[in-house]
C-alpha cells in the first residue's frame, strides 16, 4: 500500500490505464493538469487505430494543446503511470512541461531514470521537474497483471 494518498490527476491516470488494458492496449494512463485542474486525460491507443506514436502522454499532451489553443504547455504538470519512453520524454520537453510525476519505473524502454536518460542530456532544451513513485504499486500491478493475463 502506498504511504502516501495518490492525488486525483494520478488516480485520472491510472483509471485510463485500466481503461485501455480492457480494451487490449498496453494499460498506461496520463493526465494533464493546468492550474491545479484536469485539462486531458488519454490511455495508450497504438492498436485502434493502428498508430505508434498513441502513447498515453503523446495523446494528452496532443489534447492539452487542443484545450489551451498552444503548443507550449507551459505551467502544466503531467501524471503518467508509466516511466515516459525517449519519443514522450521529448515530446513532454518540447511541450515545456513543468513537472512530471510517474508511477512505475521502466527499466527496459524508459527514458527519463533509465535508457538514454533524455532530461539529462546537454540537447534537451527544456528539463520538467521529475518525482517518481506517485502510484507506483497500482501502476506496476496493471501492468504485471496485463502481461501474466497474456502469455
Amino acid at each position: 500500500m502506498s504511504q502516501w494518498p495518490i492525488p486525483k490527476p494520478m488516480q485520472a491516470a491510472l483509471n485510463a490505464a485500466r481503461t485501455a488494458g480492457d480494451a487490449g492496449e498496453v494499460p498506461v494512463g496520463a493526465a494533464l493538469v493546468k492550474d491545479g485542474e484536469v485539462i486531458a486525460v488519454a490511455g495508450n491507443a497504438t492498436r485502434t487505430p493502428p498508430d505508434p506514436t498513441g502513447h498515453a502522454e503523446m495523446r494528452v499532451l496532443r489534447a492539452g494543446a487542443e484545450a489551451l489553443g498552444q503548443d507550449r504547455l507551459t505551467g502544466c504538470d503531467l501524471y503518467v503511470t508509466l516511466e515516459p519512453c525517449v519519443m514522450c520524454a521529448g515530446a513532454i520537453s518540447h511541450a515545456r512541461i513543468a513537472r512530471l510525476y510517474y508511477g512505475a519505473s521502466d527499466p527496459k524502454g524508459g527514458g527519463v531514470e533509465h535508457g538514454s536518460r533524455v532530461f539529462e542530456q546537454e540537447q534537451c532544451m527544456h528539463k520538467p521537474e521529475v518525482y517518481t513513485g506517485m502510484g507506483e504499486e497500482e501502476a506496476a500491478r496493471l501492468l504485471r497483471d496485463f502481461f501474466k493475463a497474456r502469455r
